[in-house]
């Protein structure tokens, strides 16, 4: 699609600039911008689908703290809610802002290091890292050699690098790896919980998901099991509610579960999402021909099954896809089903 005509956009920006400023003043936060693509170029619509953004970079993701990384002629940077170029593409690779810094990549892929930047675009940890994670309460997870540790905002390591794998810190802990064993550190990188389970991922609403001789259950920050391995796969808490999957992979359904481990939404779908917002993606049928719609706390389809793949709702919004990875389009619908932004590619 080509840029919308000069006059149009002037106003536009004119409009988003006089408002984000009254909204500053007021303290108020700025309205939600979706990144879309189409004719090949990036830009942003807010949620009632107006462009707001114009379609003008070669790349674009979506806005985190305030900023969003763009690529321009092969090198990443940042821009602001306006539009406006904030920190200039330099880099050849760039993750989202996480808490003031972000991790971006200097390099070819073979001999390249992530270091990190300020919102202002200065490094203030230098590149010297070949992988690096967003930070997370105050750490960040970094690869030194073939080990990962974590380092504070300084760049100071705090936790030493002796993990064969590891996650981001999340209510307090992080999972680890050592050997081929999973557990959990606190921030002092004390093991708080060891390292017994076959899998393991981040606590979410103070559980977390740990694989037990091939089943899946969830366990408590004491590391005690609050609901006993009996799923053949199991996905984080949102919201309350965890999708589990039963039965093999074949013929294997996915339902999902409460706290107490109850199964409150009978397996009966292809695949399915987290709730987000109050509704989660729902392969209807399966993998092969069915179509994802969207169901509400209680199981029902509230968005019938018409996507080739559905993603979470987030500030009212959901991207779809038409079609398939490779070739099909993108587009927003709002939690009514109705499309805000019609599916381009």
């Amino acid at each position: 699609m080509k840029a919308a005509k000069i006059l149009i956009g002037v106003l536009i920006c004119m409009a988003i600039l006089t408002w984000a400023s009254e909204a500053e003043q007021k303290g108020v936060e700025p309205a939600p911008l979706f990144p879309i693509k189409k004719d090949g170029k990036h830009g942003y619509i807010d949620n009632t689908g107006k462009i707001v953004i114009d379609l003008q970079f070669d790349w674009a993701v979506y806005f985190s703290e305030g900023l969003a990384t763009v690529r321009i002629g092969g090198k990443y940077g940042f821009i602001d809610k306006t539009g406006k170029i904030v920190i200039d593409p330099q880099f050849d690779w760039a993750v989202d802002f996480s808490e003031g810094l972000a991790p971006v990549w200097i390099g070819d892929f073979e001999t390249g290091k992530y270091g990190y930047i300020d919102m202002t675009g200065k490094f203030v940890i230098d590149p010297q890292y070949y992988d690096a994670w967003p930070f997370s309460e105050g750490l960040a997870l970094v690869e030194i050699g073939d080990k990962r540790g974590y380092i504070d905002k300084t760049g100071k390591i705090v936790i030493d690098p002796e993990f064969d794998y590891g996650e981001a810190f999340s209510e307090g802990l992080a999972m680890v790896m050592i050997g081929d064993k999973f557990g959990y550190i606190d921030k002092s990188g004390k093991i708080v919980i060891d390292p017994q389970f076959d899998s393991a991922y981040s606590f979410s609403e103070g559980l977390a998901v740990v694989e037990i001789g091939g089943k899946y259950g969830y366990i408590d920050k004491t590391g005690k099991i609050v609901i006993d391995p009996q799923f053949d796969y199991g996905e984080a808490f949102s919201e309350g509610l965890a999708a589990v999957w039963i039965g093999d992979f074949e013929t294997g359904k996915c339902g999902y579960i409460d706290k107490t481990g109850k199964i409150v939404i009978d397996p009966q779908f292809g695949l399915a999402g987290s709730f987000s917002e109050g509704l989660a993606a729902a392969l209807i049928g399966d993998w092969e021909t069915g179509k994802w719609g969207y169901i509400d706390k209680t199981g029902k389809i509230v968005i019938d099954p018409q996507f080739d793949f559905a993603w979470d709702f987030s500030e009212g919004l959901a991207a779809v896809r038409i079609g398939d990875l490779e070739t099909g389009k993108w587009g927003y619908i709002d939690k009514s089903g109705k499309y805000v932004w019609e599916p381009t590619n």
